[in-house]
């Protein structure tokens, strides 16, 4: 609750655009009105933060405001609904993470069996699409036999990895220091028509082999606002959130799509992109 939170992170709470909090509490928004909103406490008027229900004739400021009002919650109650549904940076802490040293674990040529042997076998990965990771260094193994994806940032430099277990315990995770706004793994055709934001890398390439003239690119986690995404709109390209279909992915990609209202919704059929892919194998690959 409260007692583990800091200014800066209840501050982050407040901050939730109040459209995506008003989605998630089913409301709907007006058809003519683009600043007005149906609820069950009454029709709401939203403007920025500020917030005022006319049938009641009352009124706030911020996300838990809202959220106190619409639930009828106190405001513990708010906070922790808020925390349930939705997932934000807390202001600062990216400032902060870029100080921690990037420590990527060491390749381990030996392990290289046992991560082609996961990938191609229990993620349905082509063995040339594998091959070609492995050559470009986008992708190794470590002593532990996981799965390296390295993230990369500007000149191409890395930033960071996903980490993925590919033993009798499955596991993913990240690499110590790994600074997520700084970059992102990505697999692209020459040519690429749409952008395909996606959740992991092997989804990224999951997602990349079903539509083959999308740039596939992994935000490492359902995150709905990382720092290169605004850099990544400037290039004019269409631009999907393709995040799992389950709650916290359809919660994040609703408030990407608040954030950024240049972004669109693509949905996997099945819980994830390699999910997607399982179902649907390859034939060929042009890798």
């Amino acid at each position: 609750m409260t007692g583990y939170l800091g200014p800066d992170e209840l501050h982050a709470l407040r901050q939730i655009p109040l459209p995506a909090v008003l989605r998630a509490c089913d409301a709907r928004p007006d058809r003519s009105d683009r600043k007005k909103w149906h609820t069950t406490q009454g029709s709401l008027s939203v403007t920025g933060p500020q917030f005022m229900n006319w049938n009641r004739g009352c009124g706030g400021g911020g996300a838990i405001d809202l959220v106190m009002h619409l639930e009828d919650l106190d405001f513990l109650g708010a906070v922790a609904w808020l925390q349930q549904r939705f997932w934000l940076p807390v202001p600062g802490s990216r400032a902060r993470s870029v100080t921690r040293p990037l420590l990527l674990p060491s390749p381990d040529p030996r392990r290289l069996s046992a991560v082609k042997c996961y990938l191609e076998r229990q993620r349905a990965l082509p063995e040339k699409l594998i091959a070609a990771l492995l050559q470009s260094g986008a992708l190794y193994a470590d002593a532990h036999a996981n799965a390296v994806f390295l993230l990369r940032g500007e000149n191409h430099q890395p930033v960071g990895a996903e980490l993925r277990g590919t033993g009798p315990a499955r596991w993913h995770g990240f690499a110590p220091g790994s600074h997520r706004d700084l970059g992102y793994f990505r697999v692209r055709p020459l040519s690429p028509t749409t952008i395909v934001l996606c959740e992991s890398a092997i989804d990224a390439l999951s997602c990349y082999l079903l539509h083959p003239d999308c740039c596939a690119i992994s935000t490492s986690g359902a995150r709905a606002d990382p720092s290169w995404l605004l850099v990544l709109l400037q290039q004019g390209l269409p631009i999907y959130c393709g995040f799992d279909a389950d709650p916290v992915g359809d919660q994040q990609a609703q408030l990407m799509m608040v954030l950024h209202p240049e972004v669109r919704r693509l949905r996997p059929n099945h819980h994830d992109w390699n999910d997607e892919l399982k179902h649907n194998p390859i034939p060929f690959s042009p890798w």
